[in-house]
Order: C-alpha cells, then structure tokens, then sequence
C-alpha cells in the first residue's frame, strides 16, 4: 500500500486551544528582558515576561529543581498565583517533582514574573500545538519482528530540542484489531506495542538529541491491525490512528525428524515461505536445548532455496528445544530481524535404555565407557523418577489420613455437643416439674 514519505501527527493539545492570532508567532507574543536572541529564554535572576493583550489563552511550562516546592506567578498588577489558590476554570495547574504545567484563560497583559527555584538557563515554554512526526511502518510487515521507529516533536513549527521534556510527555503505540474477518486476528484485544524513548538504550542512537526512538516486537497474531499513536501530557491526551496495516505471519516454520539411535543426528529442516521475503538472503542463529537443560548454540550462515537443514546429534530421550532467530531482506529489500516462535520436539525411548546395539567384543573401549555411562545416567534417572513417585505417594497417604482424623474430630464433637443439648434439656424439664 502506499504510504507517504512522513506520517506527521497533528495533535492539538486541547486544553492549550490559543486563537490563531495568538501562536503564529510566539516571539511577537511573548517578550523577555533578557535580550539574547534566544526564544523563550527567561532570565534567571528575576525570571520575568511579558504577555500581550491579544492572548486569549496561554500554557507555559517551567522547569524547577526536583523536590523543590510549585513556583508561584506574580501578575502585573503584583497578586500572586499559587496552586492552592488558583482559580477554578481561570487557571489549571499540573505540578510534579520537576517542572509545573500552567494553563491560564484570558491571562492578565503586562509584565509577569515567576518565583521558585526555577532551574539556571531553563526555558519557560509556551505550549500551544504539539506535532509528532514519525517514519512510516514498512509496506511488509513479518509476525515476530523487532521494528524500530524514529520520531521528532514539535511545538508548533519548531522542533522541541529541549531535553527536560522528556520528563512532561510521553509518547506511546498501541496496535488494535480492525476485526476483519478475513484475517487471523479478528476480535483479538488491543496490543500494547511499547513507548518512544529518548534516552539512549537499546535501539536509541542517542539520549536526548530529540529523537525518539520506538521499538518493539510484532510478538502477536498476524492480520490486520490500525497502529495508534499517543502524546500523554499532564492535563491532556491526544491521538492518532494510522491507515491500517497488514501483519503477514512468519515465515519460518521448523521440522525435525528425530532419532533414537545413540550414533546418530536428529534432522532439523528450516522452511522458508517465499511470499514476502528473499529465501537467499536469510541466515539464522540458534540455540538447541536436551533433556537435561544442556545448550548448544549453532548457526546457519549459508545456504540457498527455501530450506536449510541442520543435524543435531543424539544425546538421550526427552524433550528437546530449538530457539530460533532469523536474519534477512523482504521482496522489497528492508532488511529484517525476528524471533521464530520456540520448536520443541520429543525422542522416545524404544527397547529400554538407549545403548549402542552392538556385541561387547566388537566394541571398542570409548564405546563401553560410552554405553556404561549412558546405562548408567538412565538407571539414575530412573531411580530418582521411583523416589519421587514414592515421596508423592506417601505425601497423599499423610494427606489422607489428616483429612480422616479431621472428619472423626468434628463427629465426635458435634456428638458430645448434642449429649450436652440432651443433658440440658433434661434438667430443664425436670426443673419444672
């Protein structure tokens, strides 16, 4: 489908709903004493401002030390807001360990001044219209792939470079079901996807250039899904909903056909379905995992087609697990990662314990040592399974017979209190006569 080159999230923070004329240009609305050509500096000694009686509506955002109490504003005319005494429909305020969130209607012009412990070069922001600009999601989207997306805010037409503000928003995505019957996933619940993150780990590049970063993993069932887009601030929460996009299901799927003979390999057969993605340029890494909770990583690094195979040696009955990871190119060259939903398999034990089926004097020292420990760790293992069968049993026996003291406990008690009833009520009538 076709998908433009930038998704750009329009959302308007409602309750910063300023007139047009107000937030066109925000340095011919607000005016600072501080005279260093940078926007929305506020001088830290006095910290004051000016607001022009044109504004309507205004939300400002200051940054204080953590901890340290809400500031307090001093209008024009010197009468002091604070957040005990705001005043309800006029003014609403969000404060928080860092940093207060100020709305105010029809603000009073003229000179203000805030007062706290407003942090040194912080920036008083004026919020008026928040964009979310986003990279598109690929036209092919795999089931278990691990997607990464890159963002950018703004405050109007101007990026928001200021790292403390990573501390107001929050930026998340979540994936809903459009019940398409024609899919896999139709009535599936939403799928919380992750949130953007500014702070340099995993797949962010680096902590607070501006750019968040979101990643996650398409850990959920293939089909038709609409990926949903959310600023949360304080005070107000707006959405997105993004044209619908198609997850197609993975295209790995795993097939072993196993052995019971000790000498030799269980045969493991990767299949590649070629609808989506390039079957050459896949190559894999994984992890087989025995019985006895021993690993083995392994890797395929070559091979053509639409499988790989790989042998895998015997070791003892049991059930055995295959991690998966597959590394590769769509039909339209993306690049990709996923993970390949776990494979687990079992080997049957046939004839008793797996020995190799030789006569002992055709075999060689290696082999009788190899056969005498493998006899030997299955006669263990049998013993241990007797143990604990016998533990459990005499646990239910121990069990059994408390339950049956506790029923002939509360017979006998209910008897002796009936004998009493009895006794009474025999006197009782006896008194009276």
């Amino acid at each position: 489908m076709a998908i433009m080159k930038w998704l750009t999230v329009l959302l308007m923070v409602g309750l910063y709903a300023i007139p047009a004329v107000a937030v066109q240009d925000t340095k011919t609305e607000i005016h600072y004493y501080e005279q260093d050509n940078v926007t929305n500096r506020v001088p830290y000694f006095d910290n004051r401002f000016h607001i022009d009686a044109q504004l309507e509506e205004i939300t400002l955002l200051f940054y204080r030390r953590s901890g340290t109490p809400p500031i307090i504003l001093v209008r024009p005319d010197g009468s002091k807001i604070k957040v005990t005494n705001a005043e309800k429909g006029k003014v609403e305020w969000y404060d928080d360990t860092t940093f207060d969130m100020i709305r105010i209607v029809r603000p009073m012009p003229g000179p203000w001044q805030a007062i706290g412990a407003i942090l040194p070069d912080s920036k008083i922001m004026i919020v008026s219209e928040v964009k979310l600009e986003v990279e598109p999601l690929a036209d092919i989207l795999l089931s278990g792939e691990t997607l990464k997306i890159t963002s950018k805010l703004y405050n109007q037409e101007r990026a928001i470079d200021d790292p403390l503000f990573n501390d107001v928003i929050k930026l998340t995505i979540d994936f809903y079901s459009t019940n398409n019957t024609g899919y896999d996933n139709f009535g599936a619940e939403p799928i919380e996807i992750g949130t953007f993150r500014d702070d340099g780990y995993e797949l962010d590049e680096y902590a607070r250039d501006g750019i968040f970063t979101g990643e996650f993993e398409l850990d959920f069932s293939p089909g038709e899904w609409t990926p949903i887009y959310r600023v949360i601030m304080p005070m107000a929460t707006r959405e997105l909903r993004q044209q619908p996009v198609i997850v197609r299901p993975n295209p790995i799927s795993i097939e072993v056909k196993p052995t019971t003979d000790p000498l030799a390999f269980h045969e493991v057969t990767i299949h590649i379905d070629e609808s989506y993605v390039d079957p050459d340029s896949l190559i894999f890494q994984g992890k087989i995992t025995y019985p006895d909770r021993q690993s083995e990583p392994f890797a395929i690094m070559e091979g053509n087609g639409t499988s790989r195979v790989k042998e895998v040696g015997y070791t003892e009955p049991g059930v055995h697990r295959i991690t998966l990871n597959a590394f590769g190119n769509t039909k339209n060259g993306r690049e990709f990662r996923l993970v390949v939903p776990d494979f687990t398999f079992n080997v049957e034990r046939e004839g008793g314990p797996l020995v190799p089926n030789l006569d002992e004097s055709s075999q060689s020292e290696a082999e009788k040592q190899a056969a005498a420990l493998i006899l030997k760790l299955e006669q263990e293992k049998e013993a241990r399974e007797l143990a604990l069968k016998q533990a459990k049993e005499q646990k239910e026996a121990e069990a059994e017979a408390q339950a049956q003291q506790n029923i002939i406990m509360v017979i006998v008690a209910n008897v002796v209190l009936l004998l009493l009833a009895g006794v009474a009520v025999f006197f009782m009538r006896r008194k009276k006569q």
